[in-house]
């Protein structure tokens, strides 16, 4: 059944109830492990809930602020939210006092809820931002704090929740913009049940309908996990865990202790897998390491997962051996690194967004054996290409109601027809699945009008061992001839092996060989014209997407 009819209410109190006792969060501290069961995320939602709507008489409409890593906390926080009638704004933790207070004045929120590692961010804001009368703390309470705890409140769990319109805001959600005015995205219950739908209509074909443990790695101010890794997944009534910390020895040992299936990830951080489990092969016995390439090498006609589980078991015992696959979106997956999972027995399902798009809009899941793929789109959703420009159009329920406070910013990205133009440069084949090829923003416009997208080029660079990040750009001439067209120029940071073992004249010399070397599988046109190497690693966002505008203000100056 669709949930389209559904009011987000009776979503909330049904899941709660028909789940009451299995774990709906939990997160692993100092002292084991803290789990709240679906009953318990139900009453804590309900008791901030009564205490927003009798105590501090929020309206609807008013805006709640979430300041805070994830925790199962959070989870209660958003639902106390949606059922007093407010809208959620969850911040990124990582943002400086100034973006942040940047964002509040944006949207004026009464309330903030902070967990106790940001509470002097919160008592900072509470002074700049007039709107902000309350600050509420996440964490049960603790002597020398003087804010108060949403733990303290008082244990009332029944009021009369404020029915929501689908139409209504659920949450504003500021993508990373540094520059000029935040853009906070409004999303709204609409958006989110259509998402809902969809996602369990794409996620049944992947995760038969049992209890499946998941592990959540990305920030909940992510919509990408606010959207799947918890909403989706509560839906399901799976059991989300949270880690304090993303190095590989921390996560692995939560996978290992509950026997975590299946995960939401960015594809940097399966890279970073793939790096421990190639570092620890390189460390083992000669005979180890033949033995993993000749089983490798065997992989790659073997169709089926549970043979491969089995050839690789070693790796996948270290995994908690009930790993199964993931979603990678949020950025580009390097094919090479989905190969080397799928080819040890871990499916890898690309997906792509955008979080005008509530973020989801296609999930690969009918893998054609083409991981390079982001699949089809979603049940509700509509893509075209334009013929113009290549860019990817999309339409649905979920595309978002627009930027908050910003109409005309908003009719840039919808136009009249409702089509949202994501930015993103696409191919649709002719079973409609979507490849996408660039951003149309990263172009390179070169002088005699050729254009390069400099996605493609990285991914004919990264295919070096000697590199460890590389970034291309157009960097405009300033003098002669082609003054003010674009060259195309790579920015290459080394592999640390690469720059401990020779001395910085040698390595210029290396990497300049290999980007030429490589960029013979390119067309003319595309290959490389400058080259910079760098010894720091390339600026990234949250997310860990490269912050191209500050790569390129390096490689001009």
């Amino acid at each position: 059944m669709g949930l389209g009819k559904k009011n987000v209410l009776t979503l909330l109190h049904e899941r709660t109830e028909k789940f009451a006792d299995k774990v709906a969060l939990g997160m692993k501290t100092p002292y084991g492990w803290k789990e709240f069961t679906y009953r318990g995320v139900g009453l804590l939602s309900r008791k901030l809930a009564y205490y927003l709507l009798t105590e501090l008489k929020v309206k609807k409409g008013d805006r709640l602020a979430i300041l805070s890593e994830s925790k199962p906390e959070y989870g209660a926080c958003v639902f106390a939210s949606v059922i007093s009638g407010m809208i959620t704004v969850p911040l990124d933790i990582k943002l400086t006092k100034y973006e942040l207070k940047s964002i509040l004045t944006d949207c004026e929120p009464s309330v903030i809820l902070v967990s106790k590692n940001y509470i002097e961010m919160a008592e900072y804001l509470k002074n700049e931002i007039p709107s902000l009368k309350q600050i509420l703390v996440m964490d049960e309470p603790s002597y020398n704090v003087n804010e108060k705890s949403i733990y303290q409140l008082e244990d009332n769990y029944d009021y009369k929740w404020s029915l929501r319109s689908s139409k209504s805001t659920a949450f504003i959600i500021y993508t990373s913009g540094t520059t000029g005015s935040p853009k906070g995205v409004e999303i709204t219950f609409e958006n989110m049940l259509a998402q809902l739908d969809d996602l369990k209509y794409a996620l049944d074909q992947i995760l038969p309908d049992k209890h499946v443990n998941i592990l959540s790695i990305l920030p909940m101010n992510h919509l990408f996990e606010m959207t799947v890794g918890f909403s989706t997944f509560l839906n399901f009534g799976f059991s989300v865990y949270y880690t304090p910390s993303l190095k590989p020895k921390d996560v692995l040992s939560i996978m290992r202790e509950k026997q975590i299936e299946f995960m939401i990830v960015v594809p940097a951080f399966l890279k970073l897998l793939k790096t421990g489990i190639e570092s620890e092969l390189n460390n083992s016995s000669q005979t180890t390491q033949l033995l993993f390439k000749v089983m490798f090498s065997l992989a790659k006609f073997i169709p089926s997962f549970r043979v491969k589980k089995l050839m690789f078991k070693k790796i996948h015992r270290r995994f908690g051996g009930h790993f199964s696959g993931c979603i990678s979106g949020g950025a580009p997956l390097d094919v090479a690194v989905g190969k080397f999972f799928e080819r040890i027995g871990i499916k890898v399902y690309q997906g792509y967004g955008l979080s005008e798009a509530s973020p989801v809009a296609s999930v690969n899941v009918d893998r054609p054996g083409d991981i390079a793929s982001v699949g089809k789109p979603l049940k509700s959703i509509e893509a075209k290409i334009d013929p113009e420009s290549g860019e990817l159009l999309l339409k649905g329920p979920s595309i978002m109601k627009g930027y908050h406070n910003q109409p005309q910013l908003t009719a840039e990205v919808i136009d009249t027809d409702g089509w949202l133009h994501t930015g993103d440069v696409a191919k649709i084949s002719g079973q409609g699945h979507i490849y996408i090829t660039g951003r149309i923003k990263n172009m390179i416009v070169l002088s005699g009008g050729k254009k390069v997208f400099p996605e493609e080029v990285e991914s004919v660079l990264e295919k070096s061992p000697y590199f460890s990040e590389v970034c291309v750009l157009g960097i405009s001439k300033t003098f002669g001839a082609k003054d003010g067209a674009e060259e195309v120029t790579a920015v290459v940071v080394p592999a640390e092996d690469i720059i401990n073992n020779h001395d910085w004249e040698a390595v210029e010399k290396l990497v300049k060989t290999e980007v030429k070397k490589l960029s013979l599988y390119l067309t003319a046109y595309k290959r490389p014209v400058n080259i910079i190497v760098s010894k720091e690693p390339l600026p990234r966002t949250a997310t860990r997407k490269v912050k191209r505008k500050e790569v390129k203000e390096l490689a001009t100056a």
